[in-house]
């Protein structure tokens, strides 16, 4: 590459040196010319060829950017493309056998000692694991190829119907949960969307508030009207996320120092982001460490 830029841009010498020497060296007519022009004409011309020497110097780094992005481009499109092939294929080999383990515990989870009983309970409870894990890795692959159907959600209703719901997640009590929406002087836009979808986006943050933080803990579930946004906010005072992952936690699997040993498959909040991006929608978080968590969702109002 640097060898054809090279020659690219020395081509004009070399052929001004060539016919030069052809010129002086041979006996082909060689007449002289003299060129008379006005101080302004020169500077006129000198401006000229720089703009054009500049037009095309652009142009061409131009063009080598355009190249670069859609190499990019290709590779992004390739890397998710073999990434959702990959879950697809997961999920289908690993739900028939997880379905003849559950079964198979099933039948002989009877007439053993306590031990053995005990660790049928456990293994039992690992494929129930697995099995959320694979649901959740499907959910994800399918959301991000399958068309949704967009229609006006009323946010306040929803909110209400997470809510409650969320006050019936086992081990709730004693923690202070509260639900702030707008009323006054209007209620909150509706947004272009899934309803079962932001119901689950919405309702993942709130078990994980609950599934994270002791009593007396507080939660709130809380929105408000952004400009063209409704913004949705799940805020608590648990022992918060180390800084050192919170770059991380929207990845798939990727479960920080607080959530090791904590029951779940490390999809929820990857499922979060797939949910709202497909919506239009952002992401944020900011959390401290022994104070609590504050998780942001931003989707595009009506």
């Amino acid at each position: 590459m640097k060898l054809k830029l090279w020659l690219g841009g020395a081509l004009p010498l070399l052929i001004g040196l060539f016919l030069g020497l052809l010129f002086s060296q041979t006996g082909l007519p060689n007449p002289v010319f003299y060129l008379r022009m006005s101080l302004s004409t020169a500077v006129l011309l000198t401006g000229l060829l720089i703009t054009l020497l500049l037009t095309g110097a652009l142009w061409w780094r131009w063009r080598q950017q355009m190249r670069v992005t859609q190499q990019e481009k290709s590779l992004r499109t390739a890397a998710a493309k073999d990434r959702r092939r990959f879950l697809q294929r997961l999920d289908h080999e690993l739900k028939n056998p997880l379905m003849a383990m559950r079964a198979g515990l099933a039948n002989v989870s009877n007439g053993h000692d306590e031990t053995t009983r005990q660790a049928l309970v456990s293994i039992e409870a690992q494929t129930v694991r697995l099995s959320q894990l694979t649901a959740d890795l499907r959910k994800i692959a399918e959301l991000e190829t399958r068309p949704l159907e967009l229609i006006p959600v009323e946010m306040g209703p929803l909110l209400a119907e997470v809510f409650e719901l969320a006050q019936d997640y086992p081990g709730s009590e004693g923690r202070k949960l509260t639900l702030t929406v707008p009323q006054a002087p209007w209620p909150l836009p509706p947004v272009p969307g899934d309803r079962d979808l932001l119901f689950l986006a919405i309702y993942n943050l709130l078990e994980n508030a609950l599934k994270y933080t002791a009593v007396p803990d507080a939660i709130e579930l809380r929105a408000r009207e952004d400009g063209r946004f409704v913004t949705v906010e799940v805020a608590d005072t648990g022992p918060g996320i180390a800084a050192a992952d919170q770059p991380y936690i929207w990845e798939e699997l990727y479960r920080g120092e607080v959530a090791r040993g904590a029951p779940g498959s490390g999809l929820g909040l990857a499922l979060v982001k797939a949910i709202v991006t497909r919506h239009g929608g952002q992401v944020a978080l900011s959390s401290r460490p022994g104070q609590g968590t504050l998780v942001v969702l931003r989707l595009p109002a009506g």
